[in-house]
């Protein structure tokens, strides 16, 4: 047999006594999880949490270590790495998914919840636990989803007054690099862009665009307010997120270790979601404070406006989609 072979067949051995043997269920495990948002944002936290509740329950055995701010890459390269076990946990936009079980694509069609309410009901409800055990069992995703996340609503802002479609005419308006998106901002009125997140705050200065859509947070934070000083609540898009577990290194923890993490994970995503509230809440004060001017908007318009976008996107969710406007 050849030296490498014979490695290789040490290293299987090895692999396999680890899994097999007693003392594998006493040996520290340091998992990593990532994020591409900065320490203190309630994504990054909730994790952070659960990691310090792991640590507690299972006698340091497990712990986690956070890498925030895309420091091991963006969601493309945080997937690749924890399909690979080279990460345990990040947490990922439903689009990155949306390749991988089609039916994530619904809840990034304009106006698909009613308000945030309705979409928390529907992703703690049977329909939420669906999709995530889809992508869970689709031997392409090679992840287990641990939960959802919530990301708020996405509303327009620019430097006037958005409160119907006629309002958007002739404005160009950065969207995600999705024609899903694009599409929904020049039905809603505007001229969609498709710009990478990282160019906007210079075209927004500079006039490029006229405006851009996202959440209060991602407004103060990408210090977006101090070129754009109205926030018009269109509320077009309620986009959640996931956060998913290394499937790899999933199938190496016992089954108690496995229940413990669904558990935890569970509070986490509740968890998750009172940080986001309170951290809405903020930013809405300091923007307030710093003169940014929030506006209501004519919401029946825009949703009327988009209903052709809910027709050519939406036709094969129909059955879901029923099921999402059932959901009371």
């Amino acid at each position: 047999m050849k030296r490498r072979e014979v490695i290789k067949l040490c290293a299987s051995s090895l692999a396999a006594g680890a899994v097999a043997g007693p003392s594998w269920a006493q040996e520290k495990m340091v998992w990593k999880a990532s994020d591409v948002h900065p320490l203190g944002y309630p994504t990054v936290e909730a994790i952070q949490r659960m990691g310090k509740k792991l640590e507690a329950q299972t006698n340091g055995r497990i712990s986690i270590q956070m890498f925030p701010s895309m420091q091991l890459g963006g969601e493309k390269e945080m997937i690749e790495q924890a399909q690979v076990g080279a990460l345990q946990i990040a947490r990922i936009s439903v689009g990155a998914m949306g390749p991988v079980v089609d039916d994530l694509n619904v809840f990034n069609m304009p106006f698909i919840f009613r308000d945030e309410a309705h979409m928390r009901k529907v992703i703690d409800g049977p329909i939420g636990q669906e999709l995530l055990d889809r992508v869970s069992n689709s031997p392409q995703s090679k992840l287990i989803v641990l939960g959802w996340m919530d990301a708020g609503t996405r509303s327009v802002y620019s430097n006037k007054p958005i409160t119907k479609p006629a309002d958007l005419k002739g404005m160009k308006i950065r969207m995600m690099g999705n024609p899903l998106f694009v599409e929904t901002m020049n039905a809603m009125g505007g001229n969609g862009v498709a710009m990478g997140f990282n160019e906007l705050f210079s075209a927004l200065q500079t006039g490029v665009v006229d405006g851009a859509e996202n959440n209060p947070p991602t407004l103060l934070a990408q210090n977006h307010y101090t070129v754009s000083k109205v926030y018009s609540l269109t509320g077009h898009l309620i986009i959640p997120e996931i956060f998913v577990f290394s499937k790899r290194t999933w199938e190496t923890l016992s089954k108690s270790d496995q229940d413990l993490v669904r558990k935890l994970s569970r509070e986490a995503q509740f968890e998750q979601r009172q940080l986001w509230d309170q951290y809405v809440g903020e930013a809405e004060t300091k923007l307030k404070a710093a003169g940014i001017q929030f506006v209501q908007t004519d919401k029946p318009a825009f949703y009327k406006a988009t209903q052709p976008i809910r027709d050519k996107y939406g036709a094969k969710y129909a059955a879901l989609m029923k099921r999402i406007e059932d959901t009371k």
